[in-house]
C-alpha cells in the first residue's frame, strides 16, 4: 500500500514539475493559479493567468537546475564566473517555454481554458536587469552558456528599477521611474542563505602575525548584507538549466531602536533605507559626488558577495588554493566588475594568508577582461580620494600593484617616462584617478575585444603600449547574438519557413542557414519570403497606430534604426537624410518617389543634454512630415517611445533596411546589426564594428556600405580634406537641410531650439562623429536602396543570402570560443 501511495505521489510531483502534455500542462496550470494564487479558476484573468504558468515553468525548471548543479558537483567540473552589472534579458516566459520544447501543447491547453497564450505573454513586464548592448550580450551568452552545456553562471545585481519608463510627452523625452517589479515576478528565487556581509569605509590596521609576516586588516566598516536571487536560464531542449544569481541589498538591521526610543523614527530606518538604495536603481546620475560614490559601492558590492559565493562553493570541495584557478575562471563584461581585481587580492593576502607572489599569479590566471569600447572618455576612473574613503584597503593594493607594475616598466623601458606615465593605473590628474580598464588589462591573462576590426584597434591605438608587453594577451571573440530569442521566438513565420525547407539543426548550429542560399533565386520561396516579411510588417503597423496614432503604408520601405541614443550612432545623420526627402517630395510633387516609413527608437541618457535634443529634433520633424498634405503616404516618420527588448521583437522582424550609420572607428560592435541582418533585412551601415564582418560574411553585393573608413575618419579630424563649413556652402541641398533646421521650420518658428546642433554640425571641431563629412555619400547611398526596393526580387534575394550567411554570428559560437581559448572549459 505505501508503494503504491508513494509511487502516486512521485507521478504527481512529476505532473507538476515535468507537464508533458496538454491535459497535464492545463491541470498544472489550474493548480499553480489556485495554491500559489488564491484565485478562483472561473474569475482568472490574463494576469492571474500569466503568474500560473509562469510558476508552473519555473517549477519545471527548478527540477532542471537542480540535476545540472549536481552533475557539476560530481565531475568536479571547472566553473565560469561571468560577472556583468547588465543582463538585460526581457521577457522570460515565452523564451523558456520555447526552450522547455512545449510552447505548442502549452497554447492549447490555454485555449482549453479560453485564454491565448500570445496574449497572455504581453502581461508580462520585461526585467529591466540592464540598458543597453552589453546587457543584452550577457542575457545572449547566458542562453548560450545553457544551450551548449558550459558549466557557468552569471553574477549582477537585482536591480528594483530600471533605468527608466520612456515617454514622450511635446516632442520631448520624459524619464519616470521603471518598477518593473512593483508586483514582483515569478522567475526568481530569493535564498534567505547564502546572506553575506559587505564591507564599506573604514580604516585599515597593519600588524604582524604568528608567523611574524606584515598583515592588513579592514575594520571598523559599515556593513551591508548581500542577498542571492537566482534566475533560472534554460538551454534549448536539453534539460539543462543555469543560473543567474543576482545580488540585492539589504540592511544588516532593520531597525535602529536607540534612535527609536528617541521617537526619532526617521532616523531608526535611516540605515536601513541607506544601505537598501545600493540595488535599487540601474546606473544611478553620476554627475554628483554621491551618485558616483553609489555607482563604485554597487560595483564593490556584487563583486564581494560573487568571491564570498565562490569561495563558499571552492571549498566544498578543495581543502587548499593550489588548484584556485583550475577551478575557476572569472570573465570580467567591462571594467564595471574590475575592482574584482583588487578584492580577490584582498582575500588571498589579508584572508588566507598566501604571499603576494603567489597570490598575483593565482589572480592573473583566474581572470579574463572583456572590453567593449572604443570611446576613451567611456573607459572607467574612479577619484583616488573616492576609493580611499570607499575601500580603503582595496587602494592600498591598487598602489602596491602599480608601483609593482612600474618598476618593471622601469626595467624593461628606462628613461621612458612618457610611456610608464600613459601605462600606469594611476592617472596622476589633477584630480588622481585609478584607470580601471589599465587594472583590468595587468590583473587579467586575456583581454579581447567583440569585432575583429575592434580588437585591431584595441591592439594597434588605445591599448598598443599594453599589446607590445603582453602580445599573447590580447584575443578576438566577435559578439554573437541567441538564435533562440532573436529568430524562433521573436519570428515565428521566418522561423517555420526555414525550418520547413532546411530542418531544424538551425537552432543550435546557425552555418545551417548556408543551405538557403539554393533558395535564393527561387520564385516559389521567394514569394513565400516576402509574404512573411508582410505578415510582419503588418504586425508592427497595428502597433505603431496603437502607440503614435499614425497609420504607415506596408508598402512602403521600413527603414529602422533603433539603438541608444547617442552622437556617435548618428540618428542625427538619419534625420538629416528624412528632412532632404521632406525636401524633395515638397519641392518635386510630380516625380515617383519611393514610399519610405522611417522607425527611430531608443533611450537617451537622462543627463545626456545633446542626445535628449535630438531625440525633440527627431519628433519635431515627424510632426512636421507626417501632418503635411503635400507628403502624402510617400514619407512617414515614427519614434517608438521606451524601447526594450519586448519592442525589438516586434521592429527587428518588420524591418527592410538596418541603419548602422555609427562613425568608423566609435562601434566596438554592435549586436542589433546581427539582429537585423538574421530577420531579413538589408544593412546600410559604415564599415565600423561588426558590420565589417557582415560584409565579408553576406559578400559586398548583398550590403550598401557609405563614408569615411577609419583611417580616413581620423585624418579628417587631423586635416580636414573638406571642412563641414565648406560642404554647407558648396551643396545647395545640404545648405537647405540644415538651414531648415536653423530657421525654425521644424520648430514653430523657435529659431533657438536647435540652433546649438546647427553650430555643432557646421564646426570642424565640435562635431568629432563627422556628420557633414558623411552626408553626401550617405544621401547617394540611401538613393541605391530605393532603386534596389523597387526591384522586388533582387531586393528579396539579397535578403535571403543576409539570412543565409549569419551563421558566424550566433552567440553559441562566441561561447564556445571562450570556452576553449579563455576558460579552458
Amino acid at each position: 500500500m505505501a508503494a503504491k501511495t508513494d509511487a502516486r505521489c512521485s507521478r504527481l510531483l512529476d505532473i507538476l514539475f515535468n507537464p508533458r502534455d496538454r491535459e497535464e500542462i492545463k491541470n498544472s496550470i489550474l493548480y499553480h493559479l489556485m495554491s500559489l494564487q488564491g484565485r478562483d479558476p472561473e474569475r482568472a484573468g490574463p494576469g492571474d493567468m500569466y503568474k500560473a504558468i509562469a510558476y508552473m515553468m519555473r517549477d519545471s525548471l527548478v527540477e532542471k537546475w537542480i540535476r545540472t548543479q549536481r552533475q557539476y558537483y560530481t565531475g568536479k567540473k571547472k566553473r565560469v564566473y561571468y560577472l556583468s552589472m547588465e543582463f538585460l534579458v526581457g521577457r522570460s516566459l515565452d523564451n523558456s517555454l520555447i526552450n522547455m520544447g512545449i510552447r505548442d501543447i502549452a497554447a492549447d491547453a490555454l485555449e482549453e481554458l479560453g485564454f491565448d497564450l500570445d496574449e497572455i505573454i504581453e502581461k508580462e513586464e520585461d526585467a529591466a536587469l540592464g540598458n543597453g548592448g552589453l546587457g543584452r550580450l550577457a542575457a545572449c551568452f547566458m542562453d548560450s552558456i545553457a544551450t551548449m552545456k558550459i558549466p557557468a553562471y552569471g553574477y549582477g545585481i537585482n536591480y528594483e528599477y530600471g533605468l527608466f519608463y520612456q515617454r514622450i510627452i511635446n516632442g520631448y523625452q520624459v524619464e519616470s521611474p521603471d518598477n518593473w517589479m512593483r508586483f514582483g515576478t515569478a522567475w526568481e528565487f530569493e535564498r534567505p542563505m547564502p546572506l553575506y556581509p559587505i564591507n564599506f569605509y573604514g580604516r585599515v590596521e597593519t600588524k604582524l602575525d604568528d608567523n611574524g609576516r606584515l598583515r592588513s586588516e579592514w575594520i571598523d566598516t559599515e556593513v551591508v548584507m548581500a542577498v542571492a536571487c537566482d534566475v533560472l536560464v534554460p538551454g534549448f531542449c536539453n534539460n539543462n538549466v543555469v543560473n543567474m544569481r543576482l545580488w540585492k541589498a539589504k540592511a544588516s538591521r532593520e531597525l535602529d531602536l536607540a534612535f527609536f526610543d528617541r521617537g526619532d523614527y526617521i532616523g531608526a530606518v535611516h540605515t536601513k533605507v541607506h544601505s537598501e538604495t545600493i540595488s535599487k536603481i540601474l546606473y544611478p546620475p553620476d554627475k554628483a559626488h554621491a551618485g558616483q560614490e553609489l555607482r563604485l559601492k554597487q560595483q564593490y558590492f556584487f563583486v564581494a558577495a560573487t568571491f564570498q559565493d565562490i569561495f563558499r562553493r571552492y571549498n566544498r570541495i578543495n581543502d587548499d588554493l593550489r588548484g584556485f584557478s583550475s577551478q575557476i575562471a572569472v570573465q570580467l563584461n567591462d571594467t564595471h566588475p574590475a575592482i574584482a581585481i583588487p578584492e580577490l587580492m584582498r582575500l588571498l593576502l589579508d584572508e588566507f594568508g598566501i604571499s603576494w607572489e603567489q597570490a598575483w599569479e593565482t589572480c592573473v590566471n583566474t581572470f579574463a577582461y572583456t572590453n567593449h569600447t572604443l570611446m576613451p572618455e567611456a573607459l572607467e576612473t574612479w577619484a583616488v580620494d573616492m576609493l580611499e574613503g570607499l575601500l580603503p584597503r582595496h587602494l592600498q593594493i591598487i598602489y602596491e600593484i602599480n608601483q609593482r607594475f612600474i618598476d618593471r616598466l622601469r626595467d624593461i623601458y628606462p628613461g621612458d617616462e612618457e610611456k610608464i606615465r600613459e601605462m600606469s593605473l594611476i592617472d596622476e590628474g589633477p584630480p588622481k584617478r585609478v584607470r580601471m580598464a589599465n587594472l583590468a588589462i595587468i590583473g587579467s591573462h586575456s583581454v579581447n575585444g567583440v569585432a575583429a576590426l575592434h580588437t585591431t584597434l584595441l591592439k594597434n591605438k588605445m591599448f598598443r603600449h599594453f599589446h607590445e608587453l603582453y602580445p599573447d594577451r590580447f584575443n578576438n571573440k566577435t559578439n554573437g547574438i541567441t538564435p533562440r530569442r532573436w529568430l524562433l521566438l521573436c519570428n515565428p513565420p521566418l522561423s517555420n519557413l526555414i525550418s520547413k525547407r532546411i530542418g531544424t539543426d538551425w537552432i543550435t548550429d546557425l552555418t545551417k542557414l548556408k543551405q538557403l542560399t539554393r533558395y535564393a533565386d527561387d520564385k516559389v520561396f521567394q514569394e513565400m519570403f516576402m509574404a512573411v516579411k508582410k505578415t510582419n510588417k503588418r504586425r508592427l503597423a497595428r502597433l505603431i497606430s496603437t502607440l503614435c496614432g499614425v497609420d504607415v503604408d506596408t508598402e512602403s520601405l521600413f527603414d529602422v534604426q533603433v539603438k541608444r541614443i547617442h552622437e556617435y550612432k548618428r540618428q542625427l545623420l538619419n534625420i538629416l537624410h528624412v528632412i532632404t526627402l521632406y525636401h524633395r517630395i515638397v519641392s518635386q510633387p510630380e516625380k515617383d518617389f519611393l514610399p519610405r516609413t522611417v522607425i527611430f527608437a531608443g533611450k537617451a541618457a537622462p543627463g545626456y543634454r545633446k542626445a535628449k535634443l535630438i531625440i525633440k529634433l527627431i519628433t519635431s520633424v515627424a510632426e512636421t512630415i507626417n501632418c503635411d498634405l503635400r507628403v502624402r503616404d510617400l514619407l512617414k516618420v515614427i519614434f517608438l517611445p521606451n524601447y526594450g527588448v519586448s519592442l525589438a521583437e516586434k521592429i527587428i522582424p518588420a524591418a527592410d533596411l538596418s541603419q548602422q550609420i555609427s562613425t568608423a572607428g566609435t562601434e566596438a560592435s554592435g549586436t542589433g546589426n546581427m539582429k537585423f541582418a538574421l530577420n531579413g533585412a538589408l544593412t546600410i551601415g559604415t564599415l565600423d564594428g561588426a558590420n565589417v564582418e557582415i560584409r565579408e560574411e553576406v559578400g559586398p553585393d548583398n550590403i550598401f556600405i557609405f563614408g569615411l573608413t577609419v583611417e580616413q575618419a581620423e585624418y579628417e579630424r587631423k586635416m580636414p580634406g573638406r571642412t563641414p563649413r565648406s560642404i554647407y556652402e558648396q551643396n545647395p541641398e545640404i545648405r537647405l537641410v540644415v538651414d531648415s533646421i536653423r530657421d525654425g521650420s521644424f520648430s514653430k518658428s523657435n529659431k533657438n531650439l536647435f540652433q546649438s546642433i546647427v553650430d555643432d554640425l557646421l564646426d570642424h571641431h565640435r562635431d568629432p562623429y563627422l556628420h557633414l563629412i558623411d552626408l553626401e555619400d550617405y544621401l547617394q547611398c540611401q538613393e541605391q536602396v530605393a532603386r534596389t526596393y523597387r526591384d522586388k526580387k533582387k531586393w528579396c534575394r539579397m535578403a535571403i543570402h543576409n539570412v543565409a550567411n549569419m551563421g558566424k554570428f550566433s552567440s553559441d559560437r562566441t561561447i564556445q570560443q571562450y570556452a576553449s581559448e579563455i576558460w579552458g572549459v
